[in-house]
This record gives structure tokens, C-alpha cells and sequence, in this order.
């Protein structure tokens, strides 16, 4: 049974990250690709990970696909935000295609 799940997992995961390779190469502006390549691609990553932790035998093995997965975590969104916040700061983005969403709070109006 845990090779059924294995299995299900590593093409789950391996589904998502062929998911964001094709929205890498189709979106037609960067904050889109960007969304693309972190939100797919991490999940996808961990899927497949958690593939293999099924299948590891060895605590140094697990200790491993766990340190991956942290750093996978707080690297993919740190990344994003700063490939997304160097290209609005050197014109590389679309400002009129942006939407801003505020709520009456953030506007300086009453509820």
C-alpha cells in the first residue's frame, strides 16, 4: 500500500512541477511567470518528497528530505518577492495592467 501512495505522490508532484513549467513559458508577463514558477513548483516538491520519506529506510535519509523541504519552504518565497520587487522598482512590470485592493480602513473611511 505505501507503494500505491508513493506512487500517486511522485506523480502528483512531478504533474505540478510540469504544471509550472508550462505557465513559466505561457504567462505573458513576469509576476505571472513568477507566480508560476514558486506556487507549483514548491508544492509539486514537496509532494515528491513526501514520496520518498515514505520510502526512506535510514533516519539520515529523513533528516535530509526534512532539511530539504525547510529550506525549499523559506527560500522559494523570499526569492519571489525579490525578483517581483526588483522588477517593479526597474519598470519591468506593467503598472497599468496592476490592481490595487484596499479596504475602506486602509482608505481612510469609516465601516
Amino acid at each position: 500500500m505505501i507503494d500505491v501512495i508513493t506512487g500517486v505522490l511522485l506523480i502528483l508532484g512531478a504533474s505540478l512541477a510540469l504544471v509550472a513549467a508550462i505557465g513559466i513559458v505561457r504567462f505573458p508577463e513576469l509576476l505571472t511567470r513568477m507566480h508560476a514558477a514558486t506556487k507549483p513548483q514548491t508544492l509539486g516538491l514537496l509532494l515528491i518528497l513526501a514520496g520518498l520519506a515514505l520510502q526512506a529506510e535510514d533516519l539520515g535519509d529523513l533528516t535530509i528530505i526534512v532539511v530539504v523541504a525547510v529550506f525549499q519552504l523559506l527560500t522559494a518565497p523570499v526569492s519571489a518577492h525579490m525578483v517581483g520587487r526588483a522588477s517593479f522598482r526597474t519598470a519591468l512590470v506593467d503598472k497599468e495592467r496592476l490592481t490595487v485592493v484596499e479596504t475602506p480602513a486602509e482608505r481612510g473611511e469609516k465601516p
